[in-house]
Parts: structure tokens; sequence; C-alpha cells
């Protein structure tokens, strides 16, 4: 893949992708929005979403106090009841990656750290490096690394691949996430070229946002996000994952992303291992719906934990 790009071939290749209809876009994603999901089949959609969950804080005021309290929920939702899933992934900041690491052990949770500068993504190639092989070193074994938007909306693709193959890199087996920030790349024909970037240098899966930008996840571009992965699919043999991040609170909007996976990229795509939901409050009301199914009783926030 790198040679093919630095060939130049493919880098004109991207800038020659035809643009994207914005109305056909947003009126198949307001459509796929209205679609239900049955009642028989709720049950299993919000156990699937919240297994799902990259539960997350990235806050300056973090602490390792708070962090362990995130693992501990992250590797048992609920507590009164054994048979909730278990998140993704716990995802944090690198300085407290080993708290998380000590805590998650032999949980079979991830554990997934922002590097590389986050969220600018405004620090040199070296530092970014750096950033991902101590995250890594200290247990990390994802890492969502943040594109310099600058670049990408300056016409650089090139230094944009580049660095994103060298953090692949530096990754050696955790996998890497490669997000985008779509609210600021401005136009659907920007998110759809950043997203065939992004795989091309060897993303495992491609995300949104990182949630300190307004707008940050949003359905429409989510499904063109999935389209492209299901394209590049098609064209490579590749799969490549979707992580929707920033804004999805309720259970409904969790439900209706996971009809749009689905439809969209199809199946295959509907397990933790190509689709994340990059939350922190998304998990609470997941919880709370699922009791309310299982009781028929709505028990309020007070009785989930807070994050």
């Amino acid at each position: 893949m790198t040679s093919l790009l630095a060939s130049g071939e493919a880098l004109a290749r991207l800038r020659g992708l035809p643009g994207v209809d914005q109305v056909g876009l947003e009126q198949r994603a307001a459509g796929l929005a209205t679609r239900s999901i049955k009642t028989t089949a709720k049950a299993w959609a919000i156990d699937t979403a919240i297994g799902m969950v990259d539960l997350t804080t990235l806050e300056g005021a973090d602490t390792p106090g708070k962090v362990r309290s995130l693992c501990v929920k992250a590797m048992r939702p609920d507590p009164s009841d054994p048979g909730c899933p278990k998140v993704a992934a716990v995802c944090v900041y690198p300085a407290m990656v080993p708290t998380a690491a000590a805590e998650l052990a032999g949980s079979g949770v991830n554990l997934a750290s922002v590097a590389t500068g986050f969220p600018s993504g405004q620090v040199p190639l070296e530092v970014k490096v750096a950033d991902t092989q101590a995250a890594v070193a200290a247990g990390a074994n994802e890492i969502d690394m943040v594109i310099n938007r600058g670049a990408f909306l300056s016409g650089r693709w090139g230094v944009v691949f580049d660095e994103i193959v060298a953090v692949k890199q530096a990754c050696g087996a955790a996998h890497l996430k490669v997000i985008l920030e779509t609210g600021e790349l401005a136009t659907y024909d920007n998110v759809r070229a950043a997203s065939w970037l992004a795989m091309y240098a060897g993303a495992d899966f491609i995300k949104t946002s990182t949630g300190k930008v307004s707008p940050a996840a949003t359905l429409p571009v989510t499904l063109l996000m999935l389209q492209a992965v299901a394209d590049f699919r098609a064209e490579t043999g590749r799969q490549v994952g979707v992580k929707p991040a920033g804004g999805i609170r309720t259970t409904k909007d969790a439900m209706r992303y996971l009809v749009t996976v689905n439809e969209v990229a199809g199946p295959d795509w509907l397990t933790a291992r190509w689709f994340r939901f990059g939350a922190s409050s998304l998990l609470n009301d997941l919880l709370m719906q699922r009791q309310k199914l299982a009781t028929g009783r709505y028990s309020g926030p007070d009785y989930v934990t807070v994050d």
C-alpha cells in the first residue's frame, strides 16, 4: 500500500474521487434513523452495544482513582447482574495507561490510549512515534491516533499518510484507530478522502472524532465512513473497523447506529472487533434500558455508577 500511494497514482486517485451526494447521503441517514429494533431483538441490541463501548475519560483532571473506578465499571458494568457484558475497551491518556493496565490485567477488556499529540495532532512526528511507543510499552493494546488536520486541509496528504504509516509501525501488535476529526474536515468529500487515505496507510479502524470538537459523530458522517470501509474491503480484501465518538449518549442513538451498520456495511461489522462507540455517558443509559427490559421498571440514573 505504501509504494502504491507514494507513487502518486493512488494520491491522484483519491483526489479524483467523485463528489459525495450530500442530499442523498443525509436523506438516507434520516431514513435509517427512523428504523426501530423490535422488542424481541432489543435485549440483544443493548448487550451488543454495551460490548462495543470504548469507555472513555480524557480530561485534564483525570486521576488514578478515577481511572481505576472506570476500569472496574468496564469489567462489570452492572454489579447486580454478572450476566451483563463487559465493555470493549477503556480509553485513557498515555499517562494513565500504567494505572489502567494494572487494573484491567487478565480481564479481557482492551486498553486504548490516545496518543500522537491528542487532540490537536500538532506535534512533530518523532513525538507522535515516541508517544505511541511509550503507551504500548506501558500496556495499551489499542492506539487512537489523531491526524494532522492542518496538513490534510492544506493538501499535504502525503504528510498525513506517512505519519499514519510511521505510527502504525510504532504500534507493533497494537491496533491503530485513526481519528479524522470530521467536524474540522468541513465537507463530506474530505471525510471520504481522509477515510480512504487512513485505510491505505494501514489503519485498523477509522474514527470520527476526538470528542473535543463540535460537531462530533453524526449519523451521515458515520454512514459515509461505513460505506468507505465496505468499499475498501471489496477492493482490497482487508476489513477495517469504524468508531463514531462524541455526542452518542442514549440507547436510542446507539440503536440508530447499529441499524446503519447492518444496512450499510453489513452484519460482519456488528461486533466489537469492527465497530465501537467512543463514549462515557452512553453506557449508563444502556444499563438503565437493560434493567427496564429485565424488570419492567425504569430505575433512573441513581441506580448506575457515576463515571
